[in-house]
């Protein structure tokens, strides 16, 4: 019996190495991630979106702290196409990766250099058994205040506020839009009434 596979299915078990392939600019080496992301099941509430949401950090290779999955931008990448990948290799999830949640400069605490990172959101739809660095990295799913205290890099945190904050202007936008909705206002929800 022959079984075919889609290819989106299919996750290779080694993670890409090296760096003659990775993007610079300017002299700063570019690293792309992810916040991968689930809402609670069961707890809804209109008060805070902080509270509804998980986050899954990721130790360090070297096993010293927490962050989120991040890494090289590769030549044949684009930039969500590389916070994915990244997001796969370390943390072994994958879903939807949304618009970009900003552009940091930050000094590499190993190297005597200066990076630009660039962050996304990822809304988790599964989370892979197998994944290329399952034996070198632990992943945890927490609450964004857990995450925030035990995150290492201060422009992962940066990148997580505005993740709270953009989901919590989708919630409010959405949520303001079905109640006018229901009253048949023609205006925007964003606009003033």
């Amino acid at each position: 019996m022959v079984a075919v596979v889609a290819q989106e299915n299919v996750v290779a078990l080694v993670s890409r190495t090296g760096r003659e392939l990775q993007r610079y600019r300017k002299g700063r080496r570019q690293v792309v991630g992810c916040i991968p992301y689930r809402f609670k099941i069961g707890q809804k509430t209109l008060l805070d979106v902080s509270d509804e949401l998980e986050v899954l950090v990721i130790s360090s290779q070297k096993g010293k702290g927490m962050l989120f999955p991040k890494g090289g931008w590769e030549l044949d990448e684009s930039k969500k196409e590389a916070a994915l990948r990244e997001t796969i290799e370390e943390a072994g999830v994958r879903g939807i990766v949304g618009g970009k949640l900003g552009k940091w400069s930050f000094k590499s605490k190993t190297h005597d250099t200066f990076y630009e990172g660039y962050m996304f959101p990822l809304l988790v739809q599964e989370q892979l058994e197998f994944w290329p660095e399952q034996n070198v990295r632990q992943r945890v799913w927490m609450s964004v205040t857990e995450a925030r205290d035990v995150c290492q890099h201060w422009w992962m945190k940066e990148a997580l506020d505005r993740l709270v904050n953009r989901l919590g202007g989708q919630k409010v936008g959405r949520d303001n839009k079905q109640i006018l909705g229901s009253i048949n206002c023609t205006r925007d929800a964003k606009s003033d009434l």
